[in-house]
């Protein structure tokens, strides 16, 4: 590994300090950041993403695993600080100053990359449903993303537990998703009032004849008057009634206790009436 000086000097000799506008928080442990760039598996001779490096702490672990990491940081700061570690491993580290929302990620990248992120807490959600509602098969080869973890458990929910939501169906629906470890507030600079969780995501094959905007409708309609029996959530969506007498869902149950599976069922009913009614 490179010799580098420890992150908190660098910290102070740039005199950066965590921005809570931008939903920074800075992690300085080497070993944990260590921890984090491993759950992805072997990274050497990979090309990475991360999103928010801030002070680089990440990105250190990560271009010691061997991997090459393009970096988007809107915060301007950090630029000479992650320049120092450009200049550590040359050709390895790309910077590029944006706003990783406003970023056409795909395009930066020959092959299919690992996406390795402490998310900022304030766009981490968004980011996920962006890369989890692109066209699939997707340009990623697999997540590993820090979040608050009452983001993490909405995540990995189980159908007919109190986080399982419209979330949990997205990332079930395309992804296999785990929590791969907890992180302590302690562990921030400034430790957050909230406790992170690291969840891990790996594509699975996009099931055939279900769109997207179907499956989205259904679960907005659905979880949107989560405490309502399906018949009633699902009224507005129009042949929902039919659909779930196909796929042998009583009407009667809740949206908490449909599992992704039955959902998905559901959507690709929707979708081939839809399509053969668009062919007419």
């Amino acid at each position: 590994m490179t010799a580098l000086p420890p992150l908190r000097e660098v910290i102070a000799r740039h005199g950066l300090q965590a921005s809570k506008a931008l939903g920074q928080n800075f992690l300085l442990d080497g070993q944990l950041l260590a921890r984090i760039a491993r759950i992805p598996g072997d990274l050497a001779g990979t090309e990475v993403l991360e999103i928010g490096p801030g002070p680089g702490g990440l990105t250190r672990a990560l271009l010691a695993t061997g991997a090459s990491v393009v970096a988007i940081e809107r915060d301007r700061r950090c630029m000479p600080a992650l320049a120092e570690l450009g200049d550590a491993y040359p050709g390895k580290l790309r910077i590029i100053e944006d706003d990783a929302l406003a970023v056409d990620a795909p395009r930066l990248f020959a092959g299919k990359p690992h996406i390795v992120a402490n998310l900022p807490y304030n766009i981490g959600t968004a980011l996920l449903i962006g890369w989890l509602s692109a066209p699939w098969v997707p340009w990623w080869q697999s997540l590993t993303l820090m979040f608050q973890k009452e983001v993490a458990d909405r995540i990995v929910a189980p159908v007919d537990s109190e986080h399982y939501g419209r979330l949990s169906i997205l990332a079930q629906w395309r992804t296999t998703a785990r929590v791969a470890m907890a992180v302590h507030r302690s562990a921030f600079t400034p430790p957050p009032k909230v406790m992170s969780a690291v969840v891990h995501l790996t594509p699975l094959d996009s099931p055939a004849d279900v769109r997207l905007a179907v499956l989205e409708q259904i679960t907005a309609a659905a979880f949107g008057q989560r405490r309502k029996m399906l018949r009633q959530s699902l009224k507005s969506v129009a042949g929902a009634a039919e659909a779930l007498e196909m796929i042998g869902v009583e009407p009667t149950r809740r949206a908490e206790t449909v599992s992704v599976a039955e959902f998905v069922a559901l959507a690709r009913i929707l979708s081939i009436a839809r399509e053969a009614r668009a062919i007419r």
